[in-house]
């Protein structure tokens, strides 16, 4: 019974999650804007290297390894850091947390329902990203070669990943006023230089290294550029060429366990002294 309420939960969740998301303008504008906004978030990244390099041409691999780690770091800031801002607009701009509360629900599940939504918006801006990198600035693709189920389980663990991530950062936002939009920006920057994105962690220090190394989105982003472009070199890039597909997979594998076990305990700590000190209904923006 438990399990069929927690699924009603996701699916009651994701709705309205989607709701949010897309109910905020008419269709039209909202698929304008839902095409426009990532492709000019991807060219912000993509006019900074072709006035570096030059030419894209002249290093395929490297514009390769640029564009796709950009391009996927949007599912990082959409997921993670949305559903941190969850429990800040669910408290205090709709003050409707202390009814999710009371209800029937388990918030941790709701959470997780409410990431579905993020999950398609942000899978739909990549799609879009991807398709505009390939069809007009070139992007060297190939459906033939991407190495599928390497691709497809990748994206399920860094998914999983992602999600945990994002509900131990909520369960620290129940225990701060109106900071989650800093806690986003800041775990967000840091997190984006040090695990590769859109340079090889190589460039970084010893000590910046050897943090990039233990984020998990690192491994995430390198696997998802070996499936997409396998045998292609572009493994020399990212500093874990001494790595194996295998063992890249198993390092991304006990961190989405990892991480999934340290928020479901920080999110219950979090949850029990923020219903200890009154903090659930505590409105401090609006």
């Amino acid at each position: 019974m438990a399990v069929k309420d927690h699924l009603r939960t996701l699916r009651l969740a994701a709705w309205l999650g989607w709701q949010i998301e897309s109910n905020w303008a008419r269709p039209l504008i909202f698929l304008t804007y839902s095409f426009i906004r990532p492709i000019a978030a991807t060219l912000i990244l993509v006019i900074m290297y072709l006035i570096v390099k030059q030419d894209v041409a002249s290093e395929p691999a490297l514009f390769s390894y640029v564009y796709l780690g950009a391009t996927f770091y949007m599912f990082v800031s959409s997921v993670v850091f949305g559903i941190t801002y969850v429990i800040h607009a669910d408290r205090e701009h709709y003050q409707t947390l202390r009814n999710i509360y009371i209800s029937p629900i388990s918030l941790y599940v709701y959470l997780i329902g409410r990431a579905t939504g993020k999950v398609l918006l942000a899978a739909l801006a990549v799609i879009i990203s991807l398709t505009f990198g390939i069809l007009v600035l070139g992007l060297p693709f190939d459906l033939l070669l991407v190495d599928w189920p390497l691709f497809l389980l990748t994206m399920v663990l860094g998914l999983a990943c992602l999600i945990a991530l994002g509900l131990a950062l909520a369960g620290i936002s129940l225990l701060t006023a109106k900071h989650s939009t800093s806690i986003n920006e800041g775990v967000g920057g840091l997190v984006y230089l040090l695990c590769g994105a859109v340079f090889p962690i190589t460039v970084l220090p010893a000590w910046g290294q050897a943090i990039g190394l233990t984020i998990p989105v690192t491994y995430w982003l390198e696997l998802v550029r070996r499936s997409l472009y396998p045998g292609e070199g572009i493994e020399l890039l990212g500093g874990l060429q001494d790595f194996t597909d295998g063992t890249i997979l198993l390092f991304l594998l006990v961190s989405t366990v990892a991480f999934a076990a340290l928020s479901l305990v920080l999110f219950r700590s979090a949850d029990r002294v923020a219903r200890q000190r009154g903090k659930l209904d505590m409105i401090t923006t609006y």
